[in-house]
């Protein structure tokens, strides 16, 4: 996929280019369901992304992904910083000291 090797080096937008990424296709994960669902294009091939950047201007994996011509449907933070998703299921949360 050529706009993941852009990801990589840096994607120039309005506001300057990015930092350069860490991206690298992933199976779909199994997630909870989205409310509104995202809609389905039977056309339009989709694929996930693990997404790592090392800045953060304004909705900049948004406008990154629309800029290498594959926008984004879905946005799962899944970790900031050393905080992690991992091991929390559906609707549960812990407490983070800072």
């Amino acid at each position: 996929m050529a706009g993941l090797e852009t990801l990589r080096r840096g994607v120039r937008l309005k506001d300057g280019v990015t930092r350069p990424a860490v991206a690298e296709l992933i199976p779909a994960p199994a997630l909870w369901p989205r409310d509104p669902p995202v809609r389905f294009r039977k056309t339009v091939p989709d694929s996930w992304l693990r997404l790592t950047i090392r800045e953060g201007k304004n909705r900049q994996v948004r406008r990154m992904t629309a800029a290498v011509g594959h926008p984004t449907l879905r946005l799962v933070r899944w970790s900031v910083g050393d905080w992690t998703l991992e091991g929390l299921g559906l609707g549960e949360w812990r407490e983070v000291s800072v």
